[in-house]
């Protein structure tokens, strides 16, 4: 199997993009507001909060936190299922970023903020997962080793312009291999994800399968 690695992705894609930010509009200050305000009226009453990870935030949590645990989450699956155009894209070279949508299961992890200062932690997730309208926030229950927690998941918003539903892999590895921002590349984040699930044993046939069609991409655009 072909393999993706950082060298393959440095050759390829030595730096970021600077899209100048215009590449998308964003949620307001005001939209971010109310929707972190729903999120904490429909939480379950008592117990720490919990956050379900299944991409960047396994990785990248930007958060504190106090524990973590591997964890099973029914009824949802990750797929490259919406549009990026800016941060590891641009719209000249879009990208597909991960989400959960509806249907089977994930294997990812859940992260346990600490208490104190909960409100301010959640208010900085809100600006880094809903700025770009992609997402809803829900609570859901996810199985761990030391049994069901409650956990808030960024599920994928159907409805929404950026939702790109169940494109072919060969045609998601396409825009992965090309896509390049900001924030660094695609083929980055996707090696990212990766690498943190197999480093905790998390079972994914679809992101082992997806890093082996982007690297055969990169490695045919290096030899060009």
């Amino acid at each position: 199997m072909t393999r993706l690695t950082r060298e393959l992705v440095q050759a390829v894609h030595p730096g970021p993009v600077d899209d100048q930010g215009e590449a998308v509009e964003l949620a307001t200050p005001q939209e971010l507001a109310e929707s972190l305000r729903a999120c904490q009226r429909s939480r379950p009453a008592g117990g720490p909060v919990w956050v379900f990870a299944y991409g960047s935030l396994m990785w990248k949590p930007e958060v504190p936190v106090v524990e973590k645990r591997r964890a099973v989450l029914h009824g949802w699956h990750r797929r490259f299922c919406l549009w990026q155009w800016r941060h590891r894209a641009t719209r000249e070279r879009p990208n597909l970023m991960l989400g959960l949508d509806r249907g089977g299961c994930c294997q990812g992890m859940v992260l346990r903020l600490p208490a104190r200062g909960v409100a301010s932690l959640l208010e900085r997730l809100w600006q880094r997962e809903m700025i770009g309208r992609g997402y809803h926030a829900r609570w859901v229950r996810a199985a761990t080793p030391a049994g069901p927690v409650t956990a808030l998941a960024f599920v994928v918003r159907r409805e929404g312009l950026r939702y790109a539903g169940r494109l072919p892999d060969e045609q998601v590895a396409d825009y992965m291999a090309r896509a390049c921002g900001y924030a660094g590349s695609a083929a980055e984040y996707l090696l990212n994800t990766w690498e943190m699930a197999e480093a905790h044993g998390l079972s994914d046939r679809y992101l082992r399968r997806m890093q082996a069609l982007v690297a055969a991409r990169l490695r045919g655009m290096r030899e060009v």
